[in-house]
């Protein structure tokens, strides 16, 4: 299975190497895959900051409440559960993208190597090396 980095990094080695093979609408696929990674890296990224911003709220709940500001404490009380709840949606929106690419990328094929000829099928390959000279069996052989 190809993965991100190669997609990401060699995009029309990628294409090239896809369509040398004659998989349908190779160009199509491979960018379906960059845009799925970058939503699922902008939705990581908030998720982050989201985070990022509920410890920083909750640090200061604790402060707020010792120095008697319960109001401002209360408020930075719902902030966090309202952090709370994105951060939920952008969980389960992290697990759908996440699904929808690795589905993606089970339908794409490895590329072959720059010698391999292009072809459908197994006659349009070249015979690079053979083990043994190939015996010729006369029209009364059995098999095993």
């Amino acid at each position: 299975m190809l993965t991100l980095n190669q997609i990401t990094n060699d995009r029309e080695a990628i294409i090239k190497g896809l369509e040398k093979k004659h998989f349908a609408s190779a160009r199509e696929v491979v960018e379906n895959v960059v845009n799925i990674n970058n939503k699922r890296k902008a939705t990581q990224t908030k998720l982050d900051e989201n985070l990022a911003s509920q410890n920083k709220i909750a640090k200061t709940i604790g402060q707020l409440m010792r120095e008697g500001k319960r109001d401002e404490a209360e408020h930075a009380k719902a902030e966090v559960a309202k952090l709370k709840e994105e951060s939920v949606i952008l969980q389960q929106t992290m697990k759908s993208v996440e699904d929808e690419l690795q589905q993606v990328l089970y339908t794409i094929p490895n590329v072959p190597y720059d010698e391999v000829p292009e072809g459908t099928g197994a006659d349009d390959n070249v015979v690079v090396k053979q083990g043994a000279p190939l015996v010729e069996l006369g029209d009364e052989a059995l098999p095993h």
